[in-house]
């Protein structure tokens, strides 16, 4: 098998319906305190939120079908080895690309490898309201419970990084090394469902940042232990989680 390559960096891509890309980013570069780049494809679908200050890790992207969700880039220096890597654990290869790559884990999770760029700065904490804080900090994978072990041995495998019990029995963590910007979640649902995945944000006051959330479009939908499931205005789901923002750690 093949030597795996360090992760150098992260992105994670809101992916949203083409029509409703406009709104999605409106939203996202409001609550992640970031501008938008230049649209970049042949449909001008790829749009960057840019941080001041630091480096982006965050990208939106319009899609044709369904209604869209969250993937993750990964990026590395040796993109064919990260590749080679990711196949020897059971990944496949949708697509390829001049210099990357489409993969999709053995749970059905679409990812990418991508060449490193030199991103290094981590973007800060956003502050809000009230004095509250919040960092979109995590992707949050939702799998089958037959899938739940295996998926969560992949990306650790794969990333090399640590990957801790959770809180919570149908939660664990893949943890980023300090200085990269996102860490993985895998989730454990209650039904047999097509894997998707969702963006969850660390919040100081979960209820200070929805209240500022909804003024901006979103919506409530759902309440867990220490998190509130939204929708933005363009109909993706997220979830706001009570994390500190600084370090991603649970109070």
């Amino acid at each position: 098998m093949s030597t795996r390559p360090t992760i150098r960096w992260t992105h994670v891509f809101v992916d949203r319906p083409v029509a409703d890309l406009g709104a999605a980013v409106a939203f996202w570069t409001a609550v992640t305190g970031t501008t938008v780049s230049e649209p970049r494809g042949d449909r001008g679908e790829f749009v960057t939120l840019l941080p001041a200050g630091a480096d982006a890790c965050v990208k939106a992207q319009g899609v044709g079908d369904g209604p869209g969700g969250a993937h993750l880039d990964l990026s590395v220096e040796d993109v064919p080895a990260l590749v080679a890597w990711a196949l020897g654990l059971g990944a496949e290869t949708v697509a390829e690309h001049d210099g990357w790559a489409v993969l999709r884990s053995p749970g059905e999770q679409l990812f990418c490898a991508v060449p490193w760029q030199g991103e290094s700065e981590r973007p800060p904490v956003v502050g809000g309201p009230g004095g509250a804080t919040s960092r979109l900090d995590q992707v949050c994978l939702d799998v089958a419970p037959d899938a739940f072990a295996a998926e969560t041995a992949f990306w650790a495998a794969l990333t090399g990084w640590e990957s801790p019990a959770g809180a919570f029995p149908e939660f664990r963590p893949v943890r980023q090394p300090a200085g990269l910007p996102l860490r993985i979640l895998v989730q454990r649902l209650g039904t047999d469902r097509p894997a998707a995945a969702h963006l969850d944000l660390a919040c100081s006051d979960v209820d200070a940042v929805r209240a500022h959330h909804e003024t901006l479009g979103a919506t409530a939908v759902g309440r867990g232990a220490r998190w509130t499931v939204m929708r933005d205005p363009a109909g993706g789901t997220y979830c706001l989680t009570g994390r500190d923002p600084a370090t991603g750690s649970l109070p």
